[in-house]
């Protein structure tokens, strides 16, 4: 009992600045034309000056190990072309299958996974979930973005389509964040000290931020859910399924492969448990804006974010208590 309640004096307050967003956006208290504000204030400085910070006291081994990155993308690979199989044997067309296919192999790593692992684990974990974020956002979005326009005519195919998103990988400040931060730590680099004090207070800001826009996000594309009704997206039934995906069968896949890493010498077991709380980690919302971007359903993908967050304070709390 000690245990459980040590778990969520961790996780409890995560989870409850997400809902406080979402309620905050979901009462008006928060406009909804606000929104894409906070989340730009998130995405394009709070949360790359987090990332910087943590890639350049990261160290190089721990961010770049090939056998991460390996087991991260069979994993994702695997869940992909399953999840994606069966929404295409249900009728769903290449768009829905793909992002179907994303939204249950890319977790929140970014937004909420970053700032929850290192309450739980200490910094020592970022690293790994860090190496994580950088595979799914170059490699599985990419895959998954080609995929969805597989049945399209010769010019707006998949290889049009995976220029379009490595074009926006290029736009992405995350992955730069990292980059750079690591280029800086491995140069010994140290900014100016004004300007590394504000980079430390911008890094300060984006974990709370961050899961309060989560929240404000979910609550306005819950308004897109409504529409998913009299779609051939909402008669695949398959969002819990796809829930099950992210929160059950994701994590017990990079487990089980971790395993055989482990057994290898390839991992440690500290390693391995920040990768399966990665993979426990609801599904990312910023799928949400690439299903509408690429002609999925935008409502179908909207509904497994909102239920994975939800569900995820449990899953998650379960598979934290779990682990070794």
């Amino acid at each position: 009992m000690q245990a459980l309640a040590g778990i969520l004096s961790v996780t409890f307050p995560f989870f409850a600045l997400v809902l406080c967003g979402y309620l905050a956006a979901r009462s008006r208290l928060l406009p909804l034309d606000a929104v894409p504000g906070l989340n730009m204030f998130v995405l394009y400085f709070a949360l790359p000056c987090m990332l910087w910070r943590f890639g350049s006291t990261t160290p190089l081994p721990q961010l770049f190990n090939p056998v991460i990155a390996m087991l991260w993308l069979v994993a994702a690979a695997l869940i992909v072309a399953g999840t994606a199989w069966l929404a295409r044997r249900r009728g769903a067309g290449w768009p829905d299958a793909a992002m179907g296919a994303l939204v249950a192999a890319f977790p929140n790593s970014g937004f909420m996974g970053v700032p929850l692992i290192l309450a739980l684990l200490g910094e020592a974990a970022v690293g790994p979930v860090m190496a994580t974020l950088l595979v799914d956002l170059v490699v599985t979005t990419s895959l998954c973005i080609g995929l969805s326009q597989w049945g399209a005519a010769d010019e707006h195919g998949p290889a049009r389509a995976v220029g379009r998103a490595l074009r926006g990988v290029l736009r992405n400040p995350m992955p730069w964040s990292i980059l750079l931060g690591a280029l800086a730590g491995a140069l010994g680099f140290a900014p100016w000290a004004p300007l590394q004090r504000t980079v430390h207070l911008l890094a300060d800001a984006a974990s709370p931020v961050a899961l309060f826009t989560i929240g404000a996000v979910l609550a306005r594309s819950q308004a897109q859910v409504a529409h998913a009704a009299a779609t051939n997206a909402a008669r695949l039934g398959d969002v819990g399924v796809i829930t099950a995906v992210k929160l059950l069968l994701h994590p017990l896949l990079v487990w089980g492969l971790g395993l055989l890493a482990l057994r290898a010498g390839g991992l440690t077991p500290a390693v391995l448990t920040s990768l399966v709380l990665t993979a426990a980690l609801p599904a990312a919302g910023n799928v949400s804006l690439l299903a509408e971007r690429f002609g999925a359903d935008n409502g179908r993908v909207a509904r497994i974010i909102l239920w994975s967050t939800a569900l995820a304070f449990f899953s998650f709390s379960a598979v934290v208590a779990l682990r070794p």
